[in-house]
């Protein structure tokens, strides 16, 4: 996804990479978006929790935490920060473990991502992890539905402003 960058080094009041993820005019329900900070003020990462369920859960959680993002820095077996924040959002409180991972090549345009699926122990929970170009990481938690290969042509860098703090 070589047409990802990193933003100026000045302290942003939000992230200072671009946030892939679908556009929230594309999306039926509600959008909600999360920032993760730092102590310094910087931005360790963006979850945006998409629900289509009217406000009774969040459908998708899409999360980008770049390098160094301590929300990246996982235990054996331990789920992502984004599936941890779909269990919280649908008040799970069940011990879930990612059983197995297995990696499948996946073509977006003319770009090859190498998609790990994460096989977790509640099974109404799917989820895929993917690297960009920028050394961010980007995970895809979703709540009873598949995540299939045509989701990634439906996610877009979207523009800094949506996630500016004022």
């Amino acid at each position: 996804m070589s047409f990802l960058r990193r933003r100026s080094p000045a302290t942003p009041a939000g992230p200072d990479f671009d946030v892939l993820a679908m556009d929230p005019g594309d999306w039926p329900g509600n959008l909600g978006a999360g920032l993760l900070p730092a102590p310094d003020g910087t931005c360790q990462g963006v979850f945006l929790r998409y629900d289509l369920f009217g406000g009774r859960g969040p459908a998708m959680i899409i999360g980008n935490l770049p390098e160094g993002s301590p929300a990246r820095e996982l235990a054996e077996g331990q789920v992502p920060f984004e599936v941890a924040q779909l269990l919280a959002a649908l008040d799970m409180d069940e011990h879930v473990e990612v059983a197995e991972t297995e990696d499948v090549p996946v073509m977006q345009g003319d770009n090859l991502l190498i998609v790990r699926r994460l096989k977790l122990t509640e099974s109404r929970i799917s989820c895929v992890q993917f690297d960009r170009s920028d050394n961010v990481l980007v995970t895809i938690a979703s709540w009873d539905r598949p995540i299939t290969d045509d989701l990634y042509a439906l996610l877009k860098p979207l523009p800094a402003e949506l996630f500016q703090q004022g």
